[in-house]
């Protein structure tokens, strides 16, 4: 039974599903639970020195939007998608003579595997960034942090809100459904 109002339908006493303790949950966990919980993704590089066309063939090979930039096995820059279009092909430049150190972003914002999830998000926030570099104390990669990664592990916190939903936000079932 879903006992989410039906717009429209007078309220019979019945009352929305509380939620709880999960905002709290979440405000605590964000920032007890550390970035390494959000099981970043493994490091995908490429060497400074390298071309944008082995950048474009490493990204397609291993299916990801953005490679993590490394000079002597440190973080010096990330490219991402935009980069390669904002900075390479609207710009018109060869993809075999241009180095990755001229169109990458250079000194991205990263994060520790030890740091919050809060420091992560709030992160992410303020500069728009889908990625993150996630580094060791010395600047070696670890990983990469996705947008997508926060938010499952946002949405695990309110499953129940979440996963009873119904595919149309205006459509609710008139009986109770299941056994």
């Amino acid at each position: 039974m879903n006992r989410l109002p039906k717009p429209g339908r007078s309220q019979s006493g019945a009352s929305l599903p509380t939620l709880g303790l999960y905002p709290m949950e979440l405000s605590r966990n964000i920032r007890a639970d550390s970035v390494s919980r959000l099981d970043p993704t493994s490091p995908l590089g490429i060497d400074a020195s390298a071309s944008v066309e082995e950048a474009v063939a490493t990204m397609r090979t291993g299916k990801v939007g953005c490679l993590l930039v490394t000079d002597r096995g440190r973080v010096v820059g990330i490219f991402t998608e935009r980069d390669l279009l904002t900075r390479v092909l609207a710009a018109q430049r060869p993809l075999d003579l241009t180095t990755m150190r001229a169109v990458m972003t250079s000194n991205p914002v990263t994060v520790g595997p030890k740091d919050p999830v809060r420091t992560a998000i709030k992160r992410m926030q303020r500069g728009g960034y889908r990625h993150l570099p996630v580094v060791d104390e010395v600047g070696r990669p670890v990983g990469i942090l996705s947008a997508r990664r926060v938010v499952h592990y946002i949405v695990e916190h309110f499953p129940a809100l979440v996963f009873t939903l119904p595919p149309d936000g205006n459509q609710y079932p008139e009986n109770a459904e299941g056994a």
